[in-house]
């Protein structure tokens, strides 16, 4: 199984509009998505998210790009993860999941047809 490098970084947010004018001013743009479930900012060709129902004790979920999440997550149980968040697919054919490592750190896994390397 191969992490083909870093792609998404989501915060979780308890007052989405609040997190939204924050991250808006800090960055100086505004999101390219934003829905009451979601709100995502294009950061140098990398996604910084916020997610309103994300639990704040787990902190910044960071997802690593892979070819295939289901194998991903396969691979990562047998190594003694736990899930944390099932393979779903979240729209547009991007599929997510998270493991919960034995060390109670959180390994999120992206497949996102619609992300290219930065130039």
């Amino acid at each position: 199984m191969d992490l083909l490098g870093l792609r998404t970084v989501i915060y979780p947010s308890v007052d989405l509009a609040a997190d939204t004018a924050w991250f808006s001013e800090f960055l100086g743009s505004q999101p390219y998505f934003r829905e009451p479930f979601y709100v995502g900012f294009n950061v140098a060709g990398y996604e910084l998210g916020l997610l309103p129902d994300a639990s704040a004790a787990d902190g910044a979920l960071t997802y690593w790009g892979v070819s295939d999440v289901s194998q991903a997550v396969a691979t990562a149980l047998t190594s003694g993860a736990t899930v944390h968040s099932p393979t779903t697919e979240v729209g547009g054919g991007i599929v997510t999941a998270t493991v919960r490592l034995p060390s109670g750190a959180i390994l999120g896994f992206i497949d996102n047809p619609h992300f290219h390397l930065p130039s």
